[in-house]
């Protein structure tokens, strides 16, 4: 089932079969090969919008082209990364692990009142964000788990154990 695929199947599988589903395993090609997607078509969308000079418009830093884009794709994203999560036996919530260090500095970061401490907090929470990142990038990068696990059959089908063979 899964080996006659193609990359842009894998791409856009999350959006069209699966746009909003957090249950089962999505195998690593799915979650990649989505992922790349979603990069060519920010990438586009950013050369589109600097050609029609809309840069720059919503925040100062996107165009209304990729705001569209990211609001579209929230939901696919945070499912086929709670999929993938599950594929390597981890519930989907380690994903907000790389959301928690903003969150903090969100809630604690006007508690600072002078400029040196929110600067040193700044530091502080961006370097705990790298270190949580790294690790849901890893998680995301295991094989996945052979055989069932508590979130549903493996996505390859019998033994196969998280990988493909080439074919």
């Amino acid at each position: 089932m899964t080996n006659d695929m193609t990359p842009v199947d894998w791409a856009k599988r999350p959006i069209v079969e699966k746009y909003a589903d957090f249950s089962g395993r999505a195998p690593r090609p799915e979650y990649w090969w989505y992922i790349l997607g979603l990069v060519i078509a920010g990438v586009v969308l950013s050369i589109v919008e600097s050609i029609l000079g809309l840069r720059g418009m919503v925040f100062g830093v996107y165009g209304p082209l990729t705001c569209l884009l990211m609001l579209a794709t929230i939901v696919p994203s945070l499912a086929v990364g709670a999929r993938r999560l599950h594929d390597t036996n981890r519930s989907g919530w380690w994903q907000l692990l790389a959301w928690a260090p903003y969150a903090l500095l969100f809630l604690i970061g006007p508690a600072t009142g002078n400029a040196l401490g929110a600067l040193a907090l700044a530091g502080m929470i961006s370097i705990i964000a790298m270190i949580c990142a790294i690790i849901v990038l890893i998680f995301m990068v295991l094989p996945g788990a052979p055989g069932d696990n508590r979130y549903g059959p493996n996505p390859y089908g019998g033994g196969a154990g998280g990988t493909v063979a080439a074919g």
